[in-house]
């Protein structure tokens, strides 16, 4: 992409920020959050920010040849603290803001949801395959879908919804800020580096498709492009539980720290044991398949402390 004037909501995120960062490049490229979850230091000097919260009216919209949504309450805990106000940001905030870019003349549209809405699943999913909303955190991502048929089907719309698998980068990137909402892997690799047991919940089964935030970010990227219009997956179709995670963890950094394990405070029918993404759909229609390997990513994570 190239030549473009893009929004990214979220944009001072972790996502967001290297999704920005990276199209600035070669597009003029504005960035909006309210600092929930970003901050302005995670972005060049070349994107232009906004303070400013996804549920406001008059965003800086002027322009804009793509819209890239990925503000959101995005975990579990999030949207159990306040169901009403997770609605509000994922849910209202996702409409308003297609429907003022949609009114300034921008037909393409790349969004977040999540693969959270498989439920259980040691096997790859599918995009077609059934989802159900167990939480209002997947009920708000059920729903943008839902409003992306309803902007594809009544204005003509490109809306792509992306389907996110477990990612992560590392507090050497952009991470550090999301704390104890940070990927796995990155709030374990710091810990670990600091001699402090990673604490896990259950037995360390649990398995994780860990996709790295340069992959999420070409397939976004690749989205937008071929203006796609439909639901799509972004894993790499590999999953690793955290007991191995750990182990590789320690190989990398050299130690030999013991996590901790602890009995899991998420109530069990709603917590997602296992993920693996099914990727075919988005490898046909772009081209686009994950380039760091699960080695590579650890490695990288881990070069922060070394």
């Amino acid at each position: 992409m190239q030549g473009k004037r893009v929004l990214v909501t979220g944009g001072a995120g972790f996502i967001g920020s290297n999704l920005a960062n990276h199209l600035a490049e070669e597009n003029d490229v504005v960035a909006i959050d309210d600092l929930y979850l970003g901050t302005p230091e995670n972005l060049d000097d070349s994107v232009e920010f906004h303070d400013v919260s996804v549920v406001e009216d008059d965003l800086p919209t002027d322009d804009v040849d793509v819209l890239f949504h990925l503000a959101a309450l995005s975990s579990y805990p999030m949207h159990e603290e306040d169901p009403t106000q997770g609605a509000r940001v994922n849910v209202e905030g996702f409409v308003n803001t297609v429907e003022q870019v949609r009114e300034e003349g921008c037909g393409t549209v790349v969004y977040a949801s999540t693969s959270s809405i498989y439920g259980d699943r040691t096997e790859p999913s599918p995009e077609d395959m059934e989802v159900m909303a167990r939480t209002g955190y997947e009920a708000s991502k059920l729903a943008r879908e839902r409003y992306g048929e309803y902007f594809s089907y009544h204005y003509d719309m490109s809306m792509a919804g992306m389907r996110f698998f477990s990612v992560y980068e590392g507090f050497g990137g952009a991470e550090e800020h999301k704390d104890e909402y940070a990927n796995l892997i990155a709030q374990f690799a710091d810990k670990i580096a600091h001699g402090e047991s990673p604490v896990i919940y259950g037995d360390g089964t649990q398995t994780r498709d860990f996709t790295h935030v340069s992959d999420i970010v070409r397939g976004l990227e690749l989205a937008a492009d071929h203006e796609l219009n439909d639901i799509y997956n972004l894993g790499t179709g590999e999953s690793y539980s955290t007991n191995e995670m750990v182990e590789r963890l320690n190989a990398e950094l050299g130690t030999d720290v013991e996590p901790e394990y602890v009995e899991n405070p998420i109530p069990e029918k709603v917590y997602v044991h296992d993920t693996m993404a099914d990727n075919t759909k988005m490898k046909e229609a772009t081209g686009w398949e994950p380039k760091i390997s699960f080695e590579e990513g650890l490695a990288e994570v881990c070069s922060y402390y070394q």
